[in-house]
């Protein structure tokens, strides 16, 4: 049970000294403080005002075993008793720090076989592009420094993971993307295809990688990056074949793959890794969130053994954080995963709740909000349109329904999120089926909810 706090103080104190993560300040004050989120158990958290929430979020995409696991805590403190910290710089490693590399290259398998440890997701992104441009550099091809992202791709809140990623309103901030960094088309059909051939989008996408390389100068690149599905861009599936296509265009120039595994790693998609629900071979995987199911910040790079045949070449990786290989997120870490192996929550992803999801989400496509309901595992997303069997938005622009029909799912007690217009969702790997229908019936209360004041919108 929580401890007994004082809620208001706490909000006081929040407007007063705490500034939140990717928040309009002035907006947190005139609500006189954020939510307090005091405790948690399985799919469900509590705030401060006793609401109980359904958390359709996973916390922020990352809880994949549920909360209230008692052997996470208990092997934290296990290691805390008996190593609270040590780092990596001194030609030196702890215990834990090792077990799960090695753990991780069994997941990851093929010639990704060694594990560089961060803190992050942005700090794995950053990890991955200052060494792929020293691998060129080592190779003796020092003009090869351009990466290839996508447009409304995330990759993180570092200069640059926000370089890396292709949401403009985050460019907007800091003069960014840095020299180096070329964004193409993204696979999002709905959106950007509606009414075309899926697979030929998805062709046409992929197309326009090997259009910029070319325009660029193949000698000009290094790697290609991508979610294997865009999480924070509004779970965006790409068509089938499109991960084929990219990756014949990587090889075809001779250009690193790197498939960002942030939100899509350790069972979200059916799978350990999305690449291998989706069938692609890429050459460096950054990951996180559910590496620890949250409990704890580490995230990971991993990197195949060619790249590391040629980094043994330089000497001195001169790249690193206080807190890479962090012995008790390393503990925490292998612990989650043995959880997630012993209860075989990928296959339960693949098999059971993944299929349910996707049938379930496939109950409001009678809904006239509806556009499309979509999913990849455990992600699932909802479509809001002002007119049944179009693409089209109210109020003629994207993101004027989706943050009313967002408010509206809190305030019938479930946590999703609304990119855009779209309502996305990505629940612990442990939801039951009932809890995946009390998800749906939420979603469709808040859309027949929503409807007259995005009526007013017009």
């Amino acid at each position: 049970m929580p401890r007994n706090y004082d809620i208001a103080a706490l909000k006081r104190l929040d407007v007063k000294h705490h500034l939140p993560a990717q928040q309009d300040y002035q907006l947190i004050e005139d609500m006189g403080g954020s939510r307090i989120i005091t405790h948690a158990e399985g799919c469900y958290i509590h705030d401060g005002d006793g609401n109980r929430i359904l958390d359709g979020m996973a916390g922020l995409w990352c809880v994949n075993v549920g909360y209230g696991r008692e052997e996470l805590v208990e092997v934290a403190a296990e290691q805390m008793r008996e190593l609270p910290f040590y780092n990596t710089f001194f030609k030196t490693v702890t215990p834990p720090t090792v077990l799960l590399a090695e753990k991780i290259a069994g997941l990851t398998g093929g010639k990704l076989q060694h594990v560089f440890f961060n803190a992050s997701g942005s700090e794995a992104n950053d990890t991955v592009f200052r060494m792929v441009r020293h691998y060129w550099k080592l190779k003796g091809e020092p003009k090869r420094k351009v990466f290839i992202s996508r447009w409304n791709a995330y990759h993180g809140s570092t200069v640059a993971g926000v370089s890396l990623g292709g949401m403009k309103f985050m460019h907007e901030q800091g003069d960014l993307p840095i020299p180096g960094v070329e964004h193409v088309r993204q696979p999002y059909w709905f959106g950007e295809g509606f009414g075309t051939d899926p697979v030929q989008f998805g062709k046409d996408c992929a197309a326009a990688i090997e259009e910029r390389i070319l325009a660029v100068g193949p000698e000009n690149v290094a790697a290609f990056i991508g979610e294997p599905a865009q999480g924070a861009g509004g779970v965006i599936i790409p068509p089938p074949g499109y991960w084929q296509e990219v990756e014949a265009i990587c090889r075809k120039y001779g250009i690193l793959l790197v498939a960002d595994e942030v939100i899509c790693g350790f069972g979200r998609t059916g799978e350990w890794f999305g690449h291998q629900t989706l069938g692609f071979t890429p050459d460096l995987v950054p990951m996180a969130k559910g590496l620890s199911s949250g409990y704890l910040p580490i995230s990971a790079v991993a990197v195949s053994s060619d790249i590391v045949a040629v980094l043994k070449t330089g000497g001195d990786f001169v790249h690193g954080f206080t807190y890479s290989g962090h012995p008790v997120c390393a503990a925490v870490a292998l612990r989650n995963i043995e959880i997630m192996e012993r209860e075989g929550l990928p296959a339960r992803v693949k098999n059971d709740v993944g299929p349910y999801l996707a049938e379930a989400l496939a109950r409001l496509n009678d809904h006239p909000l509806v556009g499309e309901t979509r999913s990849l595992g455990l992600l699932g997303a909802v479509e809001i349109v002002a007119e049944p069997g179009t693409n089209k938005r109210w109020g003629g622009a994207e993101g004027n329904a989706g943050p009313v029909v967002r408010d509206a799912c809190i305030a019938n007690g479930l946590m999703v999120r609304g990119i855009r217009d779209t309502i996305v969702m990505c629940p612990p790997l442990i939801i039951s089926h009932q809890q995946i229908d009390d998800m749906v019936d939420i979603i469709r209360r808040s859309l027949d909810e929503a409807y007259p004041a995005l009526k007013a919108i017009g």
